[in-house]
């Protein structure tokens, strides 16, 4: 009988599974606010109160170049914003992150004011992962949070399996690594192996601030100011840690998956 009332109850419950991409993106919980813009032109020369808050050094200026915003160091507590008297630096809500190009996360310089996010891998290596793609995911010294967000996406709200993204147990079952922590010096090894057993083509996501520039863990001595240093990177996903909208976002947008409503 109890087989009968499992079928029963999921029927009466109806699918779970969000219709996004094909359908409207959920909204972000109000206290995330999503990916940052910065009109370095309302930064007065002589102000520091932005960098004075930001507990990363995300944030610098440089006599003739203006202030600059790192969303690769970028924590997204929101204290610039709260600092910042001018309303140079705002919250957008909007959850798109992912870029291909580290240098594409630092915000302020001209026609920079916003993210050039993430294109899709070229024709060939898209046309292998496109349908079917493996991931090794390597957590090498973060917090667990980033991997938190990772696994919620395997639940039934988002089923990322649907898009035929999987996460596997042996890198060579995979298509490349997903790294999250900022590589401490102890896992640098790891993951050094880790890539070199997963077949060509390949590829790496850094995913979360600390993969991708050290996060809070910054200027330590015993990691890696994340994985760049390491292997050569094709996604950076930033947040702290992203949420799994970002994430999904950042891989839809990797293997060209996205409606043009959700671009």
């Amino acid at each position: 009988m109890f087989i009968f009332d499992t079928i029963k109850n999921r029927i009466q419950r109806g699918c779970q599974t969000m219709p996004y991409p094909k359908g409207p993106a959920p909204a972000l919980p109000d206290r995330h606010g999503g990916a940052l813009r910065l009109d370095a032109s309302r930064c007065p020369e002589g102000c520091t109160r932005c960098m004075d808050a930001c507990p990363v050094e995300a944030i610098s200026a440089n006599a003739g170049q203006g202030t600059r915003l790192d969303l690769g160091r970028c924590l997204f507590c929101g204290d610039c914003v709260t600092a910042c008297p001018h309303d140079a630096i705002t919250r957008t809500n909007d959850h798109r992150l992912a870029v291909r190009r580290r240098e594409d996360l630092i915000l302020g310089a001209p026609g920079a004011e916003e993210l050039r996010l993430a294109e899709a891998l070229d024709k060939k290596i898209k046309s292998l992962f496109g349908r079917s793609l493996r991931l090794r995911q390597v957590s090498a010294g973060g917090c667990g949070a980033c991997e938190a967000d990772i696994n919620v996406l395997g639940t039934i709200g988002w089923d990322l399996g649907r898009f035929g993204i999987q996460y596997v147990a042996s890198p060579r079952h995979a298509d490349g690594v997903l790294i999250t922590g900022p590589v401490t010096k102890g896992m640098e090894l790891a993951l050094q192996k880790t890539w070199a057993a997963v077949p060509e083509p390949r590829i790496a996501i850094a995913l979360g601030a600390c993969a991708i520039s050290g996060g809070p863990f910054v200027g330590h001595a015993q990691h890696n100011g994340g994985a760049g240093s390491i292997i050569p990177i094709d996604l950076y996903i930033p947040g702290c840690p992203p949420h799994p909208l970002t994430i999904l976002d950042g891989f839809l947008r990797l293997l060209d998956r996205l409606p043009k409503h959700n671009l």
